[in-house]
């Protein structure tokens, strides 16, 4: 374990965060991969996350290719 880490789980990330990355972002649209390079949170879970918030209407989303899917923030 690296100097300064603490064991157990991750620090929790709010949807809100998650949407502000999306607010704070140049780019159009960002990947699973993206959110999860740049929140304190897995990919498996980032992916849970950003369908559950397309399911809800709060981004929107688009599946490329066989596995890859790219979310958005939707019209306000």
């Amino acid at each position: 374990m690296s100097e300064g880490s603490k064991p157990g789980r991750k620090p929790r990330v709010t949807d809100e965060e998650i949407l502000e990355l999306f607010r704070e972002t140049d780019d159009p649209v960002l990947s699973t991969d993206e959110v999860t390079e740049r929140l304190p949170i897995g990919r498996s879970a980032t992916y849970k996350r950003l369908s559950s918030l397309r399911d809800e209407g709060r981004l929107e989303g688009k599946t490329i290719g066989e596995k890859n899917t790219v979310y958005w923030l939707g019209e306000v």
